[in-house]
């Protein structure tokens, strides 16, 4: 059987451009760029005796916190430490003395309230402050059940970052993911779905059978998955809500790989059989198959939709090397993209749809990249022994991937489309083949 590889995102020179009316701003030129400072002010109403304790303070301090972790972590914002903080800020509807925090030199400042209603219902209310015009840039109030609170939190951090940056948030999404245990040659593989951040982790399936490479629904609903349940490997959907699994198709061979479409309605997968390995379509609402691909003793894998549905990129050693093909979506004109030195694989159509992030294999080593739809513009984002697996963020501007050094263990990480701010994803155990899901609502 063929592992499924990915990569992961690295983008060209960015600028996040701010709407014309603020001051503020954040530069990502690629090769260099300075985070914006922020002072982020303990909620109001934190202190309240009215508000409920939870582990580690109130709400408001776990909103705060996360609010905090999220922008930080996307390596564009630095928040001050409130001990540097001259001012306090007693209600919503005080306006800052904007000299006190020019003084410790916040470009940004977030000012907000935190209530708990009756029904057990968590209240937010923000207003996000430009000091250098010392002007509101936004203000918004978000209501949830407070069981939700993290949640709650993300969506708060979503805002702050669309506003500063011009760009959709991605901290209100969740992961799915290949957790793996166990020795090398008897590894136990299990999906398992998190927050972005690694919190409310859980198990979906229980190890008996190896799983790999799951892809979101774009209704988040449903993922779509490859499982060895018996002679053959299978592809199936599982539906998040009951944890039910039905198999697609009736594949004399194997079939693996499988990606939904932008609408949800269709699953791209490969089917190897007689040799050769192509790519197949599923409507899944008729459960009518269409073959896209016709080589005979070739492999042409690892499909991935452009956001309008219209293309769809994969992998194929059609020419005799591993290289990234675009074709049109009923199969026709299929075009080499990919002319660097070594083996290309695993592509994934950016959100945007301005890139397609892949994995290399060149010089014995694996590297992550991007390139134009046409293949222009290739850029390597990571490097090392062993790094594939690629996903983008909803936003289109951070990769998520697994790396894996020589005789260590398999871990997730992020990094942004210029190259810069890799982070790690701290998972329960060994980790591999994420997907990111899409922004989801509160």
């Amino acid at each position: 059987m063929m592992k499924i590889k990915y990569l992961l995102i690295t983008l060209l020179a960015v600028l996040f451009a701010m709407p014309a009316s603020a001051e503020v701003e954040i530069n990502v030129s690629g090769a260099q760029r300075k985070a914006m400072k922020i002072a982020i002010p303990e909620m109001i109403g934190s202190d309240s005796n009215f508000l409920t304790k939870i582990v580690g303070g109130t709400y408001g301090d776990k909103v705060r916190d996360v609010v905090i972790a999220d922008l930080e972590r996307s390596g564009l914002f630095e928040v001050i430490p409130e001990r540097s903080y001259i001012e306090k800020l007693p209600s919503l509807d005080y306006r800052p003395s904007f000299i006190d925090w020019q003084a410790i030199k916040a470009q940004a400042l977030v000012q907000s309230r935190i209530q708990e209603l009756q029904g057990g219902m968590l209240k937010v209310d923000f207003r996000l402050w430009d000091t250098v015009t010392e002007q509101e840039m936004i203000g918004k109030t978000f209501t949830t059940n407070k069981n939700n609170w993290r949640r709650l939190a993300h969506v708060v951090a979503d805002a702050i970052y669309e506003r500063l940056t011009g760009d959709k948030g991605y901290f209100n999404t969740r992961i799915v993911y290949v957790s793996e245990s166990g020795l090398m040659t008897r590894r136990v593989k299990r999906l398992a779905i998190m927050d972005q951040d690694g919190e409310n982790h859980r198990f979906l399936t229980n190890g008996r059978n190896l799983v790999l490479t799951p892809r979101f629904s774009p209704n988040m609903q449903r993922i779509t998955y490859l499982e060895y349940a018996g002679v053959n490997p299978r592809v199936y959907i599982m539906d998040l809500n009951t944890n039910s699994r039905q198999v697609l198709g009736n594949f004399p061979g194997m079939t693996f790989a499988p990606v939904f479409s932008p609408k949800g309605d269709k699953v791209l997968m490969s089917y190897a059989n007689n040799g050769a390995t192509n790519i197949y379509e599923m409507n899944l609402n008729s459960r009518s198959i269409k073959q896209l691909t016709h080589e005979k003793g070739s492999i042409s894998t690892s499909p991935s939709y452009s956001p309008d549905g219209s293309k769809i990129v994969f992998n194929s050693d059609r020419g005799g090397n591993q290289q990234l093909y675009v074709m049109n979506a009923d199969g026709s004109n299929a075009e080499r993209i990919s002319f660097g030195k070594g083996r290309y694989a695993t592509p994934v159509w950016s959100p945007r749809g301005d890139y397609i992030a892949f994995t290399k294999m060149a010089n014995g080593a694996f590297y992550i990249g991007v390139m134009a739809p046409d293949g222009t513009g290739e850029r390597i984002l990571a490097d090392g022994f062993l790094v594939e697996g690629p996903t983008w963020s909803p936003n289109g501007r951070v990769l998520m991937y697994f790396r894996q050094d020589r005789g260590g263990p398999v871990r997730l990480y992020t990094i942004d489309m210029t190259g810069y701010n890799e982070r790690r994803i701290v998972t329960p155990s060994d980790a591999s083949d994420p997907a990111w899901s899409p922004l989801l609502s509160l």
